[in-house]
């Protein structure tokens, strides 16, 4: 079933996404960490893809030899375990980086010949030691491209990403707003935004959304803060801003982790009820591969 059709139901639902494990990680291991979410009836689950990593080693000829150093368990095999065990559509990301249009088009057909009717593009990072992304020779330089080659290959419904705090690399909102519009005249479906912890900012980027034309759904993308850490690690990872009340209450708990933890899921139960009852289709949770304080938010708004 398309993405889009699920959100004519006419009743929110919960989404979810999941990061392939690295290597070492059994199948059971990876379903066992979805299973508590499923009580929760999510439609659907997005399943991220990630460029290899390299490191390079110097020979004793004094030449350089690159080795992998952070492989993943494919998508396509996630996918499949996925669809084997739950009732549940998959989304698996498909990015530009790393990847020539030939790899893609094989990427779609086994996602084809697997039954997936959906998938989501993405351009994807800069590889380590990059500044600013480089395409890969005979790939794809941005998302709209991405979308583009994808509807050629065959009928997708397609999601794309959207930053409502703009992307790092953008110079304005303006600019940003206008290359998601690039993506959704490009053919994209529906639109999942980064994750984003005030409210006010996803409604400000709504508005503009619908100002420039934008018509699509736009599903918002929530992560509970779970640990002091991410108060640093978060805005460094993913260009985003937190919230003054938010921080000042994670400094006043101190180094009492679970008193964090639960400040961090309560904080995200609020925001998921006020989207809501705004009249959100759907509200998209990034679990980073952690199913415990994304249950208890659930729990609470499902």
């Amino acid at each position: 079933m398309r993405i889009t059709e699920l959100f004519q139901n006419g009743r929110p639902f919960p989404s979810l996404e999941i990061v392939p494990p690295l290597g070492g990680m059994t199948k059971e291991d990876l379903l066992s960490s979805i299973e508590p979410l499923m009580e929760f009836s999510p439609r659907y689950i997005n399943v991220t893809t990630h460029r290899d990593e390299f490191s390079f080693e110097k020979q004793a000829d004094g030449s350089f030899r690159r080795r992998i150093v952070n492989s993943r368990v494919s998508p396509v095999a996630v996918c499949a375990c996925i669809q084997a065990r739950f009732p549940v559509e998959v989304v698996p990301h498909i990015i530009c980086g790393g990847q020539t249009a030939t790899d893609i088009r094989r990427q779609l057909q086994d996602f084809r010949f697997m039954g997936i009717d959906n998938v989501m593009a993405l351009r994807g990072d800069s590889t380590i030691g990059e500044k600013r992304f480089t395409p890969t020779e005979e790939g794809y330089t941005h998302a709209s491209q991405l979308v583009s080659a994808i509807h050629e290959e065959g009928p997708f419904c397609v999601g794309v990403g959207g930053y409502p705090e703009k992307h790092f690399e953008a110079p304005n909102m303006e600019t940003d707003i206008a290359n998601l519009k690039k993506k959704v005249d490009a053919g994209a479906d529906y639109i999942i935004t980064q994750m984003f912890f005030d409210n006010q900012v996803f409604f400000r980027f709504v508005k503009l959304c619908r100002e420039a034309g934008i018509t699509v759904p736009i599903i918002p993308g929530l992560k509970p803060l779970t640990s002091r850490r991410q108060v640093k690690v978060l805005p460094e990872t993913f260009s985003i801003d937190l919230p003054l009340a938010l921080t000042e209450a994670v400094e006043k708990a101190g180094e009492h982790a679970e008193e964090v933890r639960l400040l961090g899921i309560q904080w995200c139960i609020d925001q998921c009820r006020e989207l809501l009852s705004s009249g959100v289709p759907a509200v998209h949770f990034y679990t980073m591969s952690r199913s415990d304080s994304v249950a208890q938010v659930l729990r609470s708004c499902f």
